[in-house]
């Protein structure tokens, strides 16, 4: 899966030691911003140290972000977990443009004069 948008916050760097193998681990999470109508916010993760060093990922940068997701339990809870494994930046300069599915997007609508309603205009053609 792939979400594209704006870095608008990269939250503090996690690390600790596998009860399992001894061996230790970082994750760093940032939060993403879409570009859409209505814009959504989501956390992701970035998993181990040569990935967060490879992406570096910085507040205000415009990215896609190809994830997976996926769920785990503990205490009786689910959890998921959404994981980067690429992070593409947008062209230098040029702002993210936001997926759509091939057809314009309208102009929002801005009407230059209010309609005028007068009591003659009793015509009532509501079904209910």
């Amino acid at each position: 899966m792939e979400i594209s948008g704006r870095i608008i916050a990269a939250l503090p760097l996690r690390s600790g030691t596998s009860k399992a193998t001894g061996n230790t681990w970082e994750v760093q999470e940032y939060v993403i911003e879409t570009h859409d109508q209505y814009p959504k916010k989501c956390v992701f993760e970035v998993f181990g140290s040569d990935k967060i060093k490879q992406f570096a990922l910085q507040q205000g940068e415009e990215v896609t972000v190809s994830f997976d997701i996926d769920a785990r339990q503990w205490n009786d809870r689910w959890f998921n977990s959404i994981r980067a494994w690429k992070v593409d930046r947008a062209g230098a300069g040029q702002p993210a443009q936001p997926q759509t599915s091939g057809a314009p997007i309208p102009p929002p609508f801005a009407p230059t004069d209010a309609p005028v309603f007068n009591p003659s205009d009793v015509k009532d053609d509501l079904p209910f």
